[in-house]
């Protein structure tokens, strides 16, 4: 299924991982990450049936991905990455979205994320949505060191 999202200045489409994607996500991983994911990893969590992993694209480039896991009712967030050429234009806005709802599809009770604390763009966008700032894990993150804060999203239900 295919979802479409306005922006300021284009039309994201978000869909569901496939095969052909990976490619496209690992890329981004190593844009994005000091210790990205495998192309193996990702390729594992297209038939994991508690794996919910979408990717944005912007006039047929993939621009970002999103994707978390369910265990219960519970969800947790795996990754959000968007190529910095892509950043600041809604992409990680609607990936957001889209995981938010379908989490309130599903249902689940919250959604949570690890973030570094001097990720203040991220932080905002979470916040935006409703997150919380629920705890703080020290030395989440190598490369370079750094502590986390736990972040969730409580739905009602």
């Amino acid at each position: 299924m295919l979802f479409v999202y306005k922006t300021m200045n284009n039309s994201v489409n978000i869909e569901k991982l496939k095969r052909e994607h990976i490619e496209g996500v690992a890329q981004i991983e190593n844009v994005c990450f000091s210790e990205p994911w495998s192309t193996g990893a990702f390729e594992s969590e297209i038939n994991n049936e508690n794996a919910f992993f979408y990717i944005a694209s912007v006039d047929n480039i993939i621009a970002g991905y999103m994707g978390f896991h369910t265990v219960l009712d519970e969800g947790y967030a795996a990754n959000i990455a968007v190529l910095p050429e892509y950043r600041r234009q809604g992409i990680a806005s609607a990936l957001m979205q889209n995981a938010v709802n379908i989490c309130k599809s599903v249902p689940l009770s919250f959604l949570s994320l690890e973030v570094r604390i001097s990720n203040g763009a991220a932080i905002a966008l979470y916040e935006r949505f409703g997150f919380k700032i629920v705890g703080e894990r020290k030395n989440f993150y190598s490369s370079p060191k750094e502590n986390a804060y736990i972040m969730t999203l409580y739905f009602d239900r």
